[in-house]
Parts: C-alpha cells; sequence; structure tokens
C-alpha cells in the first residue's frame, strides 16, 4: 500500500516506523528544512539550545520500548528536575536528535510543503506530484484546514465538529548564549504565574558544552505578545527573569514564536479519518498530547493499517 504522510514530527515519524516496518511503501513530507517539528535544536554560534519541547515523559509501554531503544544508543538521557518528582527525558545532545533517529532509515523528504490535494495525489510548493492509497496528515489542525479549504475539500459535520474540538496556544522562546553557567538547580526552572513559565540551562542539561538558556513565555503572555515587535518581546522577556539570568552574562540572543507549541483541547481518540476518504489525522491534537501523545497518535494510526 502507498502511504503519504504530511508532518516528519514525532506523530507522522512514528506512524512511518510502523507503516514501514508492516511492508507499505511510506513516503513522508515536511515543510521545514529538518525533520522534528517543536523536537527542536537550534545551533546559535557554537552553542546549542533546545526551543521547543524541552523534555518528555514516559507513561506507556508502547513508548518506553522507543526510548529504551535510543537509550541503548545515547540518543536520549535522563533529567530529573528538582521541581519534578519523577524523571524525565531529553535528547542526550538536543531534543532533534530523537526524531532525526527515527527518520534515518525512512524516506524523508523535507522541504516539501504540501499545498494541494487532488484525486489521491498531493502537490507540493516546488510543483512535485505524489499519489497515495492513504494520506496520513500530522500537522496542526488550522494548517490542515487551511490545506482542505485550498484543495476545495467539502467536509461532513462531523469532520468539522471534530476541528472545533481541537485548540491551540502559542509559545514564544528567547534562547540566550551567555558567557558562564547559571545557578538554576538542576538547570530547569517552573515558574508559576509569571510572563515566563519556564528556563532551561541547556549546559546543565548537558547538550552543549557553552553556556546557553532558553525560556519560554507562559501560554497568556505568549497570545497577548505574540504579534508584537520582536526585539521588543525578548527584551521584556529576558529583563523579567534578570534574577536568574543577569543581563552582564548574556552573549547574544535569538527569538523563535510557535504559533501551535501546545493542544490545550483535543480529541479524545488517537486519531481520526475524514468520512468517507482515505485521509487520516494525527498528531499531539489528539489523545493524550505532548511528546508521548503525539508518539502514541502516530503509533496507534500506523497500527490500524
Amino acid at each position: 500500500m502507498k502511504i503519504i504522510i504530511i508532518g516528519a514530527g514525532m506523530a507522522g515519524l512514528s506512524a512511518a516506523r510502523t507503516l514501514t516496518q508492516k511492508g507499505h511503501e511510506v513516503i513522508v513530507l515536511d515543510k521545514s528544512r529538518g525533520v522534528g517539528g517543536r523536537m527542536a535544536t537550534r545551533t546559535i554560534e557554537n552553542a546549542k539550545a533546545d526551543h521547543g519541547a524541552q523534555y518528555f515523559s514516559v507513561k506507556t509501554t508502547e513508548f518506553q520500548s522507543l526510548i529504551s531503544e535510543l537509550q541503548s544508543d545515547n540518543i536520549t538521557a535522563e533529567w530529573h528536575i528538582a521541581q519534578r518528582e519523577n524523571v524525565r527525558y531529553i535528547g542526550a545532545k538536543g531534543m532533534n536528535t530523537i526524531p532525526k533517529k527515527m527518520a534515518s532509515l525512512l524516506s524523508v523528504f523535507v522541504n516539501e510543503k504540501v499545498v494541494l490535494i487532488e484525486n489521491n495525489t498531493v502537490k507540493t510548493e516546488s510543483g512535485n506530484i505524489y499519489p497515495f492509497d492513504n494520506l496520513l496528515i500530522t500537522m496542526p489542525i488550522p494548517q490542515v484546514i487551511d490545506l482542505f479549504q485550498n484543495s476545495k475539500m467539502i467536509l461532513s459535520e462531523k469532520d468539522k465538529s471534530v476541528f472545533s474540538e481541537i485548540e491551540y496556544k502559542p509559545c514564544i522562546a528567547v534562547m540566550a548564549v551567555l558567557k558562564e553557567p547559571t545557578k538554576i538547580v538542576s538547570g530547569g526552572i517552573i515558574l508559576e504565574n509569571k510572563s515566563v513559565a519556564w528556563i532551561a540551562d541547556n549546559f546543565q542539561k548537558g547538550i552543549t558544552e557553552t553556556p546557553t538558556v532558553t525560556i519560554h513565555a507562559s501560554s497568556a503572555y505568549s497570545v497577548k505578545r505574540f504579534d508584537d515587535d520582536i526585539h521588543e518581546v525578548e527584551k521584556d522577556m529576558l529583563s523579567s527573569v534578570n534574577q536568574y539570568i543577569n543581563s552582564e552574562n548574556i552573549v547574544s540572543s535569538q527569538t523563535h514564536r510557535w504559533r501551535f507549541s501546545n493542544a490545550t483541547k483535543r480529541y479524545e481518540a488517537h486519531f481520526y479519518q475524514i468520512e468517507n476518504r482515505p485521509i487520516y489525522l494525527a498528531g499531539d491534537g489528539f489523545g493524550i498530547g505532548n511528546v508521548e501523545g503525539a508518539f502514541l497518535s502516530g503509533y496507534y494510526l500506523g497500527n490500524g493499517f
């Protein structure tokens, strides 16, 4: 069976691995320059910083199987955050090393933005056309809706109802290269009821030899300031955490805006099939959400074929 997957994040790669192991012909397309989606690590000067998902938990045997495999290859590592009792996991050399490893034996094409679905084919911005027997889409639902509208697809009331159940909140991330590491206990701190919700010291996490921090704004702050001047937002966020990151310690900084960072409302099932079409939706907007939920969404969808 020929299957096209749109999106090379955790859900898309999980589905692709499962389907490939079952003998299907699978191609994964992604609009970005690399795989991973919000499992993202950026290089700034000679430093590295995780600027999307910072860590994840493991609660299911299905996800544990993958993480055990990755741990044996030194791709993942445990991380103990002072404010959390249970162990968390990270990419040992950056979060993006996890999706890179997952994609290593798959047919993945990046810089391929799908712009049209027509007659069991997808067309990309570059002009390439890919035929499919089944299409799996793991993009955030607002992007799915845009694609369907561009493709002039008529959706059922049930389809629309499922879409309406899923909501996302944005997140603004600031990365700063430092002269020396912070003194944040365990390298990560969660702030309650502040404009900045999270600070991570990537040096203490062990993913870089040069001190860098990542700070994530709260959902409320991100919603309020998402479209504001990015330099002013960056300045404001850094100044608000001056007690942890002294401005004199900052060498340089960059900011990234995640429009669909967190699926705050999700469809309860792991995936959904568009009525009367061989098109399926999956991702962190389905099931339990977050990194593990995205993996399970793709895993269960892949096992449905």
